[in-house]
């Protein structure tokens, strides 16, 4: 499998391993990172690039969800909205960038479809079920519906919501209190087009040689410390990442340069997200690293960074070290879902109604890594949830890496049937304070068992 290889090629070296964050997802193809901060938890959005592209074009027919409390472990919630949700569209492949905002408990989804617009989806949790409140696209009235695309949603402190979209133009609308509608009693029945200005947005040669303005794609707009910022993909096909910022979030913009410039293991397109959480501040793209440079299956990625003093924002490099230190420590005494995952190495995750989300294709050798684990004064015992038609197979718990320290082996044995789940243990080797660990995994040739979760005693 590609994704397998490329992983091999990245992770050469042992120690590496224990650093190698970006891309931050390796179980799927992932791109046009949306992140949510809600009670505590970090919360990404991703469109979900398929393992198999249809016409050498993009193929996308779902979006994910992932989370994190410490910014090491991302811990996958499967497909969260899908096109089949919006019941009115006939459009099959073109589920693009998406943003999630909470308001008043209930979770909003701004949804582009490619060539129906964008639409929106509404929860009450932040990974679903999501379900359709209008039974018609949301935005309506722009030009040309194919461009409306990559929404963006803002509320600002006065309570007043604002959705921004569009390529190559830029649109916005005021959203009413309820998310799902807006006030059409400004600009073209409710919609606003910003204007494209070398003042704003900067300029560019394009590829017909003409100067435009450097904005094309991926609006991200934010506030802090009482400047408006917009971020966005920039200069045309490849993609780079600028911004601009403006004194209120109607305007005036004021352009302001590059965050990220082109760089080889970089997509052709590219696509912003940035965000607060725990002190610290994030900027999350995307890469097509992990598929070998296949622009069509591209991965999320994420930097740290800090504001320069004035509030500007740092030319950054990315990087494959990604971020360096957690936030906080895993908990290894309580349930952690096997999907849990730092790093990883051929897997896939799978869903089912009754088990929900579980770790599969798991075959000799690979292996998965979860960062920063505090054992405190000591774990003696390893469970785990597992399923498996024939045995031969086993999990070994090494620390850091796949080739660190032996502290235990977990016998998988035959419990039935790879969905007859199991809870196995093993006796450890004590280990005390804080480690990365590592589950690799042995067996025969073919998908060795399922795994579910895990945890220490």
């Amino acid at each position: 499998m590609l994704l397998k290889k490329i992983s091999i090629t990245i992770l050469l070296m042992g120690a590496y391993c224990v650093h190698a964050q970006n891309p931050i997802i390796q179980t799927s193809f992932t791109a046009d990172p949306a992140p949510m901060v809600h009670d505590g938890t970090l919360y990404l959005y991703t469109t979900n690039d398929e393992d198999e592209t249809v016409d050498n074009f993009f193929t996308m027919y779902n979006w994910r969800c992932y989370s994190t409390t410490d910014m090491v472990n991302w811990t996958d919630h499967g497909v969260v909205a899908s096109l089949k949700d919006f019941e009115w569209s006939d459009i099959t492949n073109g589920a693009w960038a998406p943003q999630c905002i909470e308001r008043k408990g209930k979770f909003y989804l701004y949804c582009p479809i490619h060539g129906d617009g964008v639409a929106v989806l509404v929860s009450d949790s932040p990974t679903g079920p999501f379900t359709d409140p209008l039974g018609h696209r949301l935005i309506e009235g722009t030009n040309n519906v194919w461009h409306d695309i990559d929404p963006t949603v803002f509320i600002d402190d006065d309570g007043q919501a604002y959705l921004f979209w569009g390529n190559p133009g830029l649109y916005y609308v005021k959203l009413n209190e309820d998310m799902i509608s807006y006030d059409r009693s400004i600009g073209n029945n409710g919609i606003m087009a910003v204007e494209m200005t070398t003042e704003a947005f900067g300029s560019h040669e394009g590829r017909d040689g003409r100067m435009r303005t450097t904005y094309t794609e991926g609006p991200w707009v934010y506030k802090r410390n009482d400047l408006y910022y917009l971020v966005y993909a920039a200069a045309g096909i490849p993609e780079y990442i600028a911004y601009s910022t403006a004194p209120a979030i109607e305007g005036p913009w004021t352009y302001q340069g590059f965050i990220m410039e082109r760089a080889p293991h970089l997509a052709f397109t590219n696509h912003p997200g940035i965000i607060d959480y725990k002190g610290n501040s994030y900027f999350f793209y995307h890469s097509h690293e992990l598929s070998g440079g296949e622009g069509f299956k591209r991965s999320v990625c994420v930097e740290q960074f800090e504001y320069n003093p004035d509030g500007s924002i740092p030319l950054m490099i990315p990087t494959k070290h990604g971020v360096a230190e957690s936030v906080s420590n895993l908990n290894p005494y309580n349930r952690v879902e096997a999907e849990t995952i730092a790093w990883s190495e051929g897997l896939k995750t799978k869903k089912d109604d009754e088990t929900g989300i579980y770790v599969t294709n798991i075959n000799n050798d690979d292996y998965l890594i979860v960062r920063s684990v505090d054992f405190n004064n000591g774990a003696k015992v390893f469970e785990a949830s597992v399923a498996s038609d024939s045995d031969g197979r086993e999990i070994e718990i090494r620390l850091n890496n796949p080739d660190g320290e032996l502290i235990g082996h977990l016998t998988v044995g035959n419990t039935g049937g790879s969905k007859s789940w199991e809870m196995k243990s093993c006796e450890l080797k004590k280990v005390t304070g804080v480690h990365d660990v590592c589950f690799v995994f042995k067996g025969q040739e073919g998908n060795l068992f399922n795994f579910d979760w895990w945890r220490f005693q």
